[in-house]
């Protein structure tokens, strides 16, 4: 019998390329990981690590002065933390709900009811994913402010309700569900809302999940709202005070602070991705693929 090369080992061939592959993943997964770790490491340095320079990646000597100065400034200011806090997670529960069965209402006549000028609707839609959303400002502004709901937690729900990525992605997932599923449930006497609520939705799930992290995440870390719909402190989100604590009077004795408060908002963000991560690559799977 022939000797067995250098690339048999105990009778199986290596898999040189799966394994550069895999190395060069990982290189790209740390590459990607590697802000977030940073971010951790600066909010607890002390105000000295914080101006090094050359900069150092690890924090030394961690400390949880941040956050305590992070508390400080904010206690001080007219408007207490927790208000924000509030706001911002008011603001965003409501507009992630409304936004889920919102999508998921427009979408499903879309996708499984021959209604007139579908397809030309469907691609007014998809024409609205070209534009930038700082185009859509004075437009919303000027509809919110001729509604009468200035200052109002409305005027911060309303406008990201009607997202036309989120009706694209549940559209695209609500076509791999089978005619013939929903004709058997209406040939059983089962009306349209039970349809929709009992069959369709439940069967929506992954695409839903796509769209609550998606739009917890966009709601979450904007400012724009707070900064163009309301003149009231007492209405403002976290991201706007962030955004205060991080420009304001004093940078460099706040940038302790200011580190302390960006890993407090992405924290949120992050749980929810770890959460619904297995059904957002499930939904972007489906998304563009067709029968």
């Amino acid at each position: 019998m022939a000797t067995l090369s250098g690339s048999m080992v105990k009778g199986r061939r290596v898999d040189w390329g799966g394994i550069i592959l895999y190395l060069i993943l990982t290189c790209f997964a740390l590459l990607m990981v590697a802000p977030l770790v940073y971010l951790v490491s600066t909010a607890f340095k002390p105000l000295e690590e914080l101006f090094l320079f050359p900069p150092r990646f690890f924090v030394i000597n961690p400390t949880l002065k941040n956050f305590n100065d992070l508390l400080m400034i904010t206690g001080a200011s007219t408007v207490p933390f927790s208000r924000y806090i509030f706001n911002s997670l008011f603001i965003t529960l409501a507009s992630v709900s409304l936004g889920v069965v919102i999508s998921a209402m427009a979408a499903y006549p879309l996708s499984k009811h021959p209604m007139p000028f579908r397809k030309q609707i469907f691609s007014m839609i998809i024409l609205a994913l070209m534009f930038a959303p700082a185009v859509t400002q004075i437009p919303q502004y000027l509809v919110i402010a001729n509604l009468g709901l200035m200052n109002t937690y409305w005027a911060m729900i309303v406008p990201g309700l009607a997202a036309p990525v989120f009706l694209f992605l549940t559209k695209q997932f609500l076509d791999q569900i089978p005619d013939p599923l929903l004709e058997a449930a209406k040939i059983d006497g089962a009306r349209e809302w039970v349809i929709f609520w009992k069959i369709v939705m439940p069967m929506l799930k992954p695409a839903l999940s796509t769209v609550v992290l998606l739009s917890f995440i966009s709601t979450w870390n904007d400012p724009g709202p707070a900064m163009l719909f309301t003149t009231s402190e007492s209405m403002k989100t976290l991201p706007f005070a962030l955004s205060t604590i991080s420009g304001g009077t004093g940078v460099i004795a706040q940038a302790g602070a200011g580190a302390a408060a960006a890993l407090l908002t992405v924290i949120p963000s992050i749980v929810m991705f770890v959460i619904s991560q297995r059904m957002v690559l499930e939904t972007m799977a489906h998304s563009g693929i067709k029968d």
